[in-house]
């Protein structure tokens, strides 16, 4: 609990620094202008960084995102990027998910 209220309170006074990062582990990331990525998500500062990313191109589901939580179905597909940095500003929301 100590740590949001610190992370809230250099957000709210605007001096969050590069240093502070937080581990969200494996997460379906929904990015502004329709982007959703895949992968091992660290929040660094503003920034939300991707790791071993993948664009998830098509979903190949029937009941929306949620049913890629526990991996891609065999319609979805995916396109490796390897590492992505994405401002928080443009981050829509997190779905948490198992490694695929």
């Amino acid at each position: 609990m100590q740590i949001e209220l610190t992370e809230l309170a250099a957000l709210l006074s605007g001096k969050q620094t590069e240093t502070q990062s937080r581990d969200l582990g494996n997460q379906i990331v929904v990015v502004d202008r329709g982007f959703v990525y895949v992968g091992n998500v660290t929040i660094e500062g503003d920034m939300c960084r991707i790791k071993n990313a993948r664009n998830v191109r098509k979903w190949g589901t029937t009941k929306g995102l949620g049913e890629l939580v526990d991996g891609p179905t065999k319609d979805t597909v995916l396109d490796f990027y390897g590492e992505v940095l994405v401002p928080m500003k443009a981050v829509i929301h997190f779905i948490k998910c198992t490694p695929w």
